[in-house]
């Protein structure tokens, strides 16, 4: 018999949120329209330390497509758009 540890562990995040109210607050640096690609950015950000989410109004179609936006928290901005520039 199989148990089940709910306890201790978060809820995985989906890779694209979609009007979660949490990133309200947060400001966008660049918007894609795959996911694959919008992914792709987020995590060069988070590899250099700025804390980045993809986010989007609407669900994306079945390829992955819609408006993704890659945000990062307030104040993060200008760091998130140098290493952007630079990449």
């Amino acid at each position: 018999m199989r148990r089940f540890h709910f306890l201790g562990g978060r809820a995985k995040e989906p890779p694209v949120a979609v009007g979660d109210p949490r990133f309200d607050d947060w400001e966008t640096v660049s918007n894609f329209e795959d996911r694959a690609t919008a992914l792709a950015w987020r995590d060069q950000l988070r590899a250099f330390g700025v804390g980045a989410a993809c986010v989007a109004d609407h669900a994306l179609d079945r390829h992955g497509r819609g408006d993704i936006y890659v945000v990062v928290p307030t104040g993060e901005w200008s760091r998130a758009n140098e290493i952007l520039e630079n990449l």
